[in-house]
């Protein structure tokens, strides 16, 4: 059996939030020179990201911010584009989620990073408030070195919407 859902907003392991999932990049998902469209990778980690931080919370979300996104390499027909996300850190009522996406050659065994990208989810209510969010306990090295420079990544965010 899984780990149950908490009621309450004590911090739980960043690997409670763990989710991945593996889509085919078919023909229509890709441009003239097949590889995978960069908005159809968006949905895929906007998707990812709502489901974690749902997971996460235990309350439905919404999206605040993409922070960033980086096209390492690309995917093409016939691969297998796994994305793998997790909350990395928290505030009161958001969380910031990394994605990675990977491609696999599923025929020749070859397996590359292609996206990494930061998310900002906010956790609603019923009534679409802002609702109050467990805190994250990072156990892996990578979990560690993420939720430790998960505040300058906050900092980025914050000036940037300044700059609006």
């Amino acid at each position: 059996m899984g780990k149950e859902r908490r009621n309450s907003v004590e911090p739980l392991p960043i690997s409670y939030s763990r989710m991945s999932q593996t889509r085919l990049v078919l023909p229509p998902d890709t441009n003239h020179m097949d590889t995978i469209f960069g908005g159809k990778v968006l949905a895929y980690i906007d998707e990812i990201a709502a489901l974690t931080a749902m997971k996460h919370s235990g309350n439905v979300v919404v999206t605040a911010s993409i922070d960033s996104v980086d096209f390492i390499s690309s995917a093409q027909v016939g691969d297998a584009l796994t994305l793998e996300a997790i909350v990395t850190s928290t505030g009161r009522t958001s969380m910031e989620v990394y994605v990675k996406v990977f491609a696999d050659n599923l025929l020749l065994g070859k397996k590359v990073l292609t996206t990494e990208s930061f998310l900002s989810m906010v956790a609603v209510d019923r009534d679409r408030n802002p609702t109050e969010v467990p805190g994250v306990i990072p156990e892996t090295e990578e979990e560690y070195r993420l939720y430790e420079t998960a505040n300058s990544r906050k900092e980025l965010r914050k000036n940037r919407m300044r700059l609006k």
